[in-house]
């Protein structure tokens, strides 16, 4: 083989701002496994902070990892013992693969298995590799052939439309209710078009930023408010329930602050490392339910078929990048006043 055909690019993190787009060896598929062409990647909130701060949440960078979860392709061949759709075929990789045997796995919840390994993760050691690379060998049971009238550049949303609905869906039946959302990021947003797809009468959401909530309009909420401004004559006297995306304490807060006695509070967004204070006494007297949100399952093919379903989508993707400058659109989605969701193109 040529070099060409046995070295590739791909988008390595080796500590706190330190991205480095350099060669690597094409995978070669193994036994139950896929070969991928990877078209584009979106870049997460995830990805940033390994990039800003070497890790994220408790997740902490101890060697060189390709980030990246969040990709979509082409089939490019199977190793041994491997099925799925046919070469050439457009698909979406569900990052996630669960152990199957831990009592969460065995208990339908394999978002929260104790031993899963996830795309670009430095959860564990070795890390696992990420998918910001031109070809990716993946567990052939991940691929998911896009449904009709989906492309490959709304597809790329499909990942964190799956954690804004796994989101809503644990905050029970939004049907008919006020949604409240705080911190409009592309997952923010996203939470906000999964409210809307489950039926919620209204949609209100709390950013600091204009951008921000002007993409929050475009994903369908009915109200947007200055986070900074307690004189805003959109904060709701309360709301059925709330949905922290900013992982922020002052969100939380608000959560906590707005929801109705006996509502429900969703924490989504990723907090700080270590303890977060919040006002519990309110958890207590008014009996809010606050639960947690982490990743997703099933929620991976809903998403995609809303994807095909609803061309808005295209509206939340602010900017497509090529992969050989991965660190100015890491620069850009860091900016969330001139972004909404960025993505890599590795076409070339």
């Amino acid at each position: 083989m040529t070099f060409r055909e046995t070295v590739m690019l791909g988008c390595v993190i080796h500590g706190a701002g330190d991205l480095r787009v350099e060669d690597l060896p094409v995978p070669a598929p193994g036994t139950g496994e896929a070969l991928i062409a990877v078209r584009y990647g979106g870049v997460c909130g995830s990805d940033l902070h390994y990039w800003r701060h070497g890790g994220v949440g408790d997740f902490r960078l101890r060697e060189p990892m390709v980030l990246g979860h969040e990709v979509v392709g082409t089939v490019v061949s199977y190793g041994a013992g491997a099925a799925g759709p046919l070469p050439g075929t457009a698909v979406a990789v569900h990052p996630a693969t669960p152990c199957g045997a831990c009592p969460e796995c065995l208990g339908g919840r394999r978002n929260i298995c104790r031993d899963t390994r996830y795309l670009g993760s430095a959860a564990r050691i070795p890390h696992v590799q990420g998918g910001f690379a031109a070809h990716i060998a993946v567990p052939a049971e991940q691929l998911r052939p896009l449904p009709p009238g989906l492309d490959l550049r709304r597809a790329a949303l499909a990942e964190p439309l799956s954690v804004a609905l796994h989101a809503v869906r644990r905050a029970g039946d939004v049907a008919g209710k006020h949604v409240l959302v705080t911190g409009t990021g592309p997952i923010g947003c996203l939470v906000v078009a999964a409210a809307r797809a489950a039926g919620a009468a209204h949609v209100t959401v709390t950013d600091l930023l204009p951008t921000a909530l002007a993409y929050a309009r475009t994903a369908g909420a009915d109200t947007v408010v200055r986070a900074d401004d307690p004189a805003d004559p959109g904060w709701p006297a309360e709301a059925d329930v709330a949905i922290e995306a900013s992982g922020v304490a002052a969100g939380l807060d608000t959560c906590l602050r707005l929801v109705r006695r006996g509502g429900v509070v969703v924490q989504l967004g990723m907090l700080p490392p270590g303890q977060t204070p919040f006002a519990g006494n309110l958890v207590v007297s008014r009996e809010i339910e606050l639960r947690g949100a982490f990743r997703f399952d099933a929620e991976f093919d809903d998403a995609l078929a809303l994807l095909a379903a609803e061309r808005s989508f295209d509206g939340l993707i602010s900017a497509v990048v090529p992969m050989r400058e991965a660190e100015s659109a890491f620069g850009l989605a860091a900016d969330r006043g001139r972004s909404c969701k960025v993505l890599l193109d590795f076409a070339d």
